[in-house]
């Protein structure tokens, strides 16, 4: 049943996930062997898949809204056993005067597929806002889109007031007109897509 639950996130089958993960707890499978050999396997491979070329966004997108479907069905058991699935405390957002979401969206079900716990801010964030949020929230992570070459800047901001505050919340940042060496000089971690930052945020 495991395989078949993985299977379904691989191939998109929102319908029989709930079947196949319905049936799993029935027959007595725990959530948690639920998520990682089924859910989480799943998705592991569309990474792998998507980092190879094989398959793009959209695929990506209705796996991860399958997987999302399945975690659903898990997640009371979870939580009432104690059996927390997560690996850390992820706040995401677009930077201040940056509407762009799609690659954000992708990046927090990755992230929420590998075992993280997501809360995504949302779009046109102020870096004062992803500070307050990453302090109140006490996070792990400060994960930053951007797809405007003029919004960019706006996410040393947000790294110079984490500094600012002794906020020990790691930042990552990612979008199309990124690079590596932009990171690396306002002291930030870089991913080029969804699959590489699942990748980086594991290795921190």
């Amino acid at each position: 049943m495991l395989n078949k639950i993985a299977d379904a996130v691989k191939n998109y089958e929102i319908d029989a996930i709930e079947t196949y993960v319905s049936a799993a707890l029935t027959s007595g499978v725990s959530a948690k062997e639920i998520l990682d050999e089924g859910l989480v396997k799943g998705m592991d491979d569309i990474g792998r898949r998507f980092s190879s070329g094989e398959v793009f966004v959209p695929e990506v997108l209705m796996a991860a809204n399958t997987m999302q479907a399945g975690m659903d069905l898990i997640r009371e058991e979870l939580i009432a056993f104690g059996d927390d699935q997560s690996k850390g405390r992820v706040i995401i957002g677009t930077v201040k005067g940056d509407l762009h979401d799609i690659g954000k969206k992708l990046v927090g079900m990755m992230f929420e597929g590998a075992g993280y716990e997501v809360i995504d801010l949302g779009v046109d964030i102020p870096a004062e806002t992803f500070v307050e949020e990453a302090k109140n929230l006490d996070v792990d992570f400060v994960g930053m889109s951007a797809m405007l070459t003029t919004t960019m800047t706006e996410m040393k901001q947000v790294v110079d007031l984490l500094k600012a505050q002794n906020i020990r919340a790691v930042p990552l940042v990612g979008g199309a007109p990124l690079t590596a060496e932009f990171a690396a000089s306002i002291g930030a971690n870089y991913s080029h897509d969804a699959a590489s930052a699942v990748d980086l945020i594991k290795s921190l």
